[in-house]
């Protein structure tokens, strides 16, 4: 049987970019599977040579307790080299999340490495950050029960308590738009939505992703909790 990790995502701030190239930064709606990674690497004080297998073979899964607004930056770098080698000021155009909340979930078979994983969240080694350096989250990403014994993934999904208000009254008809939670799966269904961002290293000037799968469904929201049966 398999194991999930839970933690939480919220902050002011994220940015979860799948497709930057250049002065444009972008970002996904969710977190991507290289930026929790990224995270998870931080919390365990893994450096950017380390292999990168254990990580990568976890099924992950995103419930958006709260959809973040995309905003846009404006950056400005000084002195970057250019591919004459001279140096100029660039303005670089990045795109945020604003307000967002996610539980995200990690699914593996090996016990041991997800305790080690969970017990790394409580007490990390290098700072955590969502998808940006400055971008700090506003609650540890650490759940004490956030480790979740003989469970699949869409089950611990489901059945943890919410991390944000859901606006407007439940079983409102006026509000019935605000009262379904968007989750989006990994699949190894190769026919569902592609993402090029499951990291293969980490390395600066090699780093390189590849494609893997993702299905999205919405589950409403009722008295008493989540009523969904497609993700189990």
């Amino acid at each position: 049987m398999s194991h999930v990790l839970l933690m939480a995502l919220a902050g002011p701030m994220q940015s979860w970019g799948t497709r930057s190239r250049f002065q444009i930064r972008d970002t996904e709606r969710e977190p991507s599977k290289s930026g929790v990674i990224g995270l998870l690497c931080a919390a365990l004080g893994r450096d950017r040579q380390e292999p990168l297998d254990d990580l990568v073979a976890l099924r992950m899964g995103v419930r958006v307790d709260r959809e973040g607004a995309i905003h846009k930056d404006f950056q400005t770098a000084q002195d970057v080299a250019t591919a004459n080698k001279k140096k100029r000021n660039m303005v670089s155009d990045r795109y945020y999340l604003s307000d967002a909340v996610f539980l995200v979930g990690l699914e593996g078979d090996d016990l041991h490495f997800m305790k080690k994983l969970h017990k790394a969240l409580s007490n990390p080694v290098w700072p955590l950050f969502l998808g940006r350096k400055s971008y700090i989250p506003s609650k540890p990403p650490y759940l004490p029960d956030g480790l979740k014994h003989d469970m699949r993934l869409g089950d611990a999904l489901l059945s943890y308590p919410l991390l944000a208000k859901v606006k407007g009254r439940l079983n409102d008809e006026e509000n019935s738009h605000k009262q379904r939670m968007r989750f989006v799966i990994e699949t190894t269904n190769p026919e569902r939505e592609s993402r090029m961002d499951t990291p293969v290293s980490f390395s600066i000037g090699s780093r390189e992703h590849r494609r893997r799968f993702v299905v999205t469904e919405f589950c409403p929201i009722k008295e008493g909790g989540l009523k969904c049966t497609c993700l189990r």
